[in-house]
């Protein structure tokens, strides 16, 4: 049955509160854009929640985004800086914001988080996973999430929805892509907290399937 975008039913709302969600998928994948919708809804059903955004999110991430966004322009980074630079902003970001929202029993919602890493840093980069796993357990220091919703969708689909002003990391060519899509594959089959939503649909279908995979995580049980 496909959801209203206007309200998230109510065993749902309470099965919610206090957790921490992460929304990632590839480029293209609309998982921003669902994202939005969610937190409106949130909102409409009364759930007290807030939404982070990587990196970034605190002071000293904001100066660290700005580093990236840098190097998005001059291309002098090594691939090992930069993904320690996400997991510094990250460390920051769940000790001065995360931490203490879950602890007041708020909602937490991630636009991307250690799963990205995983992918664009990891899979389509080359950096060891593993590697990056050990990282990320010193950088969250045990602020994990619930559940990680990875926006499930084709390369073609994805890649007619890219707006054509492209940045770096959208502008890598078909084969990055098809690395990142596989990546994003390699973390459902981890299964745990990693979980896919058919991103294929029109924006109430997928919204619809967004309700369906927490429902069936977190309610019907």
């Amino acid at each position: 049955m496909r959801q209203s975008a206007d309200q998230i039913p109510a065993p749902l709302a309470e099965a919610l509160r206090g957790r921490f969600l992460v929304f990632d998928g590839p480029d293209g994948s609309g998982k921003s854009t669902q994202l939005k919708r969610f937190m409106q809804a949130c909102k409409r059903s009364g759930i007290d929640a807030i939404e982070v955004r990587e990196p970034g999110g605190t002071e000293v991430g904001e100066r660290i985004r700005a580093a990236l966004l840098d190097h998005l322009e001059r291309d002098e980074m090594s691939l090992r800086c930069e993904m320690l630079l996400y997991m510094a902003s990250r460390a920051q970001l769940c000790e001065q914001v995360i931490a203490p929202a879950l602890k007041q029993g708020r909602l937490v919602v991630a636009d991307r988080f250690i799963s990205s890493t995983l992918v664009y840093q990891g899979h389509a980069g080359g950096i060891p996973t593993e590697e990056i796993d050990a990282v990320g357990r010193i950088a969250t220091q045990g602020v994990n999430p619930d559940a990680t919703l990875i926006f499930d969708i084709d390369q073609q689909t994805a890649a007619s929805r890219l707006n054509p002003l492209l940045d770096r990391m959208e502008s890598k060519g078909a084969d990055f892509h098809a690395r990142v899509r596989a990546g994003y594959k390699a973390l459902i089959e981890r299964g745990g907290e990693y979980a896919a939503v058919d991103a294929r649909g029109e924006p109430d279908e997928v919204f619809g399937n967004i309700v369906s995979v927490l429902e069936s995580r977190f309610v019907d049980r």
